[in-house]
């Protein structure tokens, strides 16, 4: 089964046909039931990261009962479509992007389901490079490009963006982590899709990022941006090859995957 974790203001994905699923977790309940439904052909489970009417700040979605619950129906494939500012005058709003790589600027979230056993993850690559070549080969999509994930639920002052952008980063963004590397941990292929709301503090002078903004250029660009995303799970190859995101092969792991 392929999946779907909707971002701000991505909260369905299915009409009246599509199934509700509630699953529990060693974690607690997933951010809201899991709808199901078919995308060209295939099934999909879709899950709204922050719940169905925002309930979740960034620094509150439970992610790993998120992680757990889908891989716990049979989904091993992920796209994560995700709201981000923009850290260069080049990906103004509207822009979609399938970031290569993340940097991790968030504190104390959970974000490992191994608390003992010695377990160490490879995370070089953070994202599957099969799921994200189906959503990079879309037209006008943008291949590449580094994401750092803030706590939030506050945005960046003009410093702090100016610094992200002297690093070379890209994109910003507050969800991206953890949830890429439970999925890795949970040996689910997971690619984020990101939409260009803004742009950041730092580089737009004179104004800054507000909610409001953000929810407006989303909703401005929702429809399209699903159809997007319907694109990329069409583009999948139907039998998963990906070997990449096998994060444990050969590791013996204290409790049995979902």
């Amino acid at each position: 089964m392929l999946g779907v974790i909707g971002g701000s203001g991505f909260y369905s994905f299915f009409g009246s046909q599509a199934r509700t699923i509630s699953v529990d977790t060693p974690y607690g309940a997933p951010s809201a039931p899991v709808t199901v439904g078919v995308v060209g052909g295939q099934e999909v489970a879709f899950l709204p990261r922050h719940g169905v009417s925002h309930e979740y700040s960034p620094h509150t979605v439970p992610y790993r009962a998120n992680m757990w619950a889908l891989r716990s129906l049979g989904v091993r494939r992920i796209f994560a479509p995700c709201a981000v500012g923009s850290l260069t005058a080049e990906l103004g709003p509207g822009a979609i992007v399938v970031p290569d790589q993340l940097v991790d600027r968030t504190r104390s979230r959970a974000d490992t389901y191994f608390d003992s056993g010695g377990i160490h993850v490879s995370f070089a690559d953070p994202y599957c490079p099969a799921l994200r070549s189906a959503a990079a080969g879309l037209p006008g999509v943008v291949d590449g490009g580094t994401m750092v994930v803030i706590q939030g639920p506050r945005f960046s002052t003009r410093a702090e963006s100016r610094w992200f952008a002297d690093q070379g980063f890209t994109l910003i963004n507050m969800t991206g982590y953890p949830e890429a590397v439970l999925a890795r941990e949970l040996e689910m292929c997971y690619a984020a899709i990101a939409l260009v709301t803004d742009l950041d503090a730092g580089i737009d002078v004179g104004s800054g990022v507000t909610t409001v903004d953000v929810f407006a250029e989303f909703e401005r660009n929702i429809e399209p941006f699903k159809k997007l995303v319907r694109e990329a799970l069409g583009a999948v190859e139907v039998e998963r090859a990906c070997t990449h995101c096998l994060a444990h092969d050969g590791v013996k792991l204290p409790f049995e995957l979902p």
